[in-house]
């Protein structure tokens, strides 16, 4: 196969990636895609450093070995334990992580401080914390852990009562001033944007790093003439660890939210 037209790999520890994912489709939508999603080890938002490289290096592996041409690490928790190793391992392979989006929240921000929405593991590493401090002086910002949120958006659950209390109760938590911005710093998070918007108002501009993750991607393979010609309407493909029905279908429909 012509390496332009291998596809491109998506990896997270579960389906939270598909957010993403779901950009790229958007800016490169005659490219292929496979997405694996590894909800059997989910959430590795409270595993060790350690198993969350492991897990990552083998999801990296696993997708090499599907022919990918270029590869998006789609979980800051796995971006934090394991893309700097993954780039000295694989130098010649288009490979991006993500972050939580803190510059844009900083260069957006008015009055008030800004909360970031994130797993306890990521707010941990020492990544996050080195840019927290790069922006600590141009704002004030708080971050909020959030276990249990994306357990729930992997059973599906985006609205109703008890994700929305969650949400009320984090919110009212970090509420002591005004919340000029949110940071969802979880490829989870997106997908209960709408909800957590309705709560927080429309003054509140809430933030995720999707959209120029995709946009890094596309700038790496088009580095290495990697981006396909094809005037097709590309293929998906998801794959997921658990590899049950519900969560196959469950990640084509988060797809097309």
């Amino acid at each position: 196969m012509d390496n332009k037209n291998r596809p491109i790999g998506f990896f997270d520890s579960g389906v939270g990636g598909l957010s993403v994912m779901r950009e790229a489709l958007k800016i490169m939508p005659n490219e292929n895609y496979i997405y694996f999603g590894d909800s059997k080890n989910a959430p590795y938002g409270i595993k060790s450093v350690e198993e969350v490289r492991e897990l990552t290096f083998k999801a990296v592996e696993f997708l090499l070995n599907k022919g990918v041409k270029g590869i998006a690490v789609a979980c800051n928790t796995a971006t934090s334990a394991a893309v700097a190793d993954l780039r000295k391992m694989y130098p010649d392979l288009p490979l991006v992580g993500i972050e939580p989006a803190l510059k844009p929240a900083v260069e957006s921000v008015n009055d008030g401080s800004i909360l970031i929405m994130a797993t306890p593991m990521t707010l941990k590493e020492a990544k996050f914390n080195r840019l927290m401090k790069k922006y600590e002086d141009r704002a004030d910002i708080v971050p909020a852990p959030c276990p249990g949120l994306m357990e729930f958006i992997e059973e599906g659950k985006l609205q109703g009562e008890e994700v929305e209390q969650y949400l009320l109760d984090k919110v009212n938590t970090y509420k002591k001033g005004k919340i000029s911005s949110i940071v969802l710093g979880c490829t989870h998070y997106p997908f209960i944007e709408p909800l957590l918007s309705r709560i927080v108002g429309e003054d509140t501009v809430i933030i995720d790093g999707g959209l120029g993750t995709a946009k890094e991607l596309k700038r790496r393979l088009n580095e290495k003439e990697l981006l396909t010609d094809s005037t097709e309407v590309g293929k998906v493909e998801i794959i997921n660890s658990l590899d049950k029905e519900e969560i196959i279908n469950l990640s084509y429909r988060l797809l097309e939210l």
